[in-house]
């Protein structure tokens, strides 16, 4: 089978965020609005609708730890101490360029950071309810998505008319479709991409404040790496096949998404925060918007939800759509919703899916690279 090859205009991580740091400066400088954001939760149809800028804010980087651990405890998930870090020493241009945060409580330790990021930068923190079923969830929660529209507002003296929120639906629906290509371009077998390109891609183009280049240049990708497929892929035997699935992998790409590659695996999914959980579910077009957003985003995935069964269905889909041989579940340290729903997920693939699982617990420090190695390599043998 060929080896993978990365397009000549492939940028790396840390490439792209130097890039989008330079273009935030500029928006800035020509008196663009610009929103932090950190979720999938959050409603950027609202921050597109006040014709302002939407980034997604630092969340990785073991070199952000320190700062916030002098605030923070130390035993806190790598992926908030880093957020914190990473805003409060001004190591994040997207957060020193943001007006604005806009964030959402996934999680109690997020949750009580974001107390400590309001004394930065003006913070509007979006409650989730516990579950997505219970009495009155959809209805508290559309009045957050009010609440979210409304601040706004306030923040810039502005209004967000109806049409500006639905030109947005539309917008970001074709944008949630040329993402949702892109990923299932690797459903192929064997996959003409790498999942290493695949995570990068996806999360660079999150600095992308332009979303009409960032659906012309995935629709052009998806296209080139279909043609490559015909040409070069198909009808070749195919590596074992990994699913990644728990908590974000931006600050474990290296760590562990491309080391399972260079261990003989092709990671062709992600059912987690970087994959195209949020992207499968458009928002209706035709309903009033307000609730047409909130009902879209209460039906995400995540494991902050109590119960959270569509977590194990999207997981029996995508594993059946991939062809999937093994799945590797990331669970960053202190991350308690998904370590503890991890036993589900485990008996679910093991016992319903009949497929060989690993967890692997880690945060943003290389200390624990060899023992990773070590237990991946043993994995992926167990796929051969």
């Amino acid at each position: 089978m060929p080896e993978f090859s990365l397009p000549e205009n492939f940028e790396t991580y840390p490439e792209a965020r130097k890039k989008a740091f330079i273009t935030m400066k500029e928006l800035k400088e020509q008196g663009r609005r610009i929103v932090g954001v950190f979720c999938t939760y959050t409603p950027w149809e609202l921050i597109l609708a006040a014709d302002a800028v939407a980034v997604v804010l630092c969340g990785i980087g073991d070199d952000n730890i320190p700062a916030a651990e002098l605030r923070l405890p130390k035993n806190l998930c790598p992926l908030i101490k880093a957020s914190y870090g990473a805003a409060v020493t001004d190591r994040c241009p997207f957060f020193y360029f943001s007006d604005m945060v806009l964030a959402e409580t996934t999680c109690d330790g997020k949750k009580k950071m974001y107390e400590l990021m309001g004394e930065l930068k003006h913070c509007h923190i979006m409650q989730l309810p516990p579950g997505k079923t219970g009495r009155g969830a959809l209805e508290f929660w559309k009045q957050e998505v009010i609440s979210v529209k409304e601040d706004l507002e306030q923040f810039y003296g502005i209004t967000i008319t109806e049409d500006k929120i639905r030109d947005a639906i539309k917008l970001r629906n074709r944008e949630r479709k040329a993402v949702l290509d892109f990923f299932e371009v690797a459903r192929l077998k064997p996959s003409p991409i790498s999942g290493y390109e695949i995570n990068t891609v996806i999360s660079s183009n999150e600095f992308s404040p332009d979303l009409e280049e960032k659906i012309a240049f995935l629709n052009q990708r998806t296209t080139e790496l279909k043609d490559l497929y015909e040409r070069e892929y198909k009808g070749k035997p195919s590596r074992p096949r990994v699913l990644i699935t728990g908590c974000p992998t931006n600050g474990v790409m290296d760590k562990i998404v491309k080391r399972i590659e260079e261990l003989g695996a092709d990671v062709v999914g992600f059912e987690n925060c970087c994959g195209p959980r949020e992207k499968k579910d458009p928002i209706d077009e035709e309903k009033d918007p307000i609730t047409a957003i909130a009902e879209k985003y209460l039906r995400v995935n995540c494991s902050v939800m109590s119960p959270n069964p569509g977590r194990l269905e999207a997981l029996d889909v995508q594993i059946d759509e991939y062809q999937v041989d093994g799945v590797v579940e990331v669970l960053l340290q202190a991350c308690h919703t998904f370590a503890i729903e991890s036993d589900a997920v485990k008996k679910f693939v093991t016992q319903k899916k009949h497929i060989p699982y690993i967890a692997i617990n880690t945060d943003y420090s290389p200390s624990d690279q060899a023992q990773i190695d070590t237990r991946l390599g043993a994995f992926v043998e167990l796929l051969q």
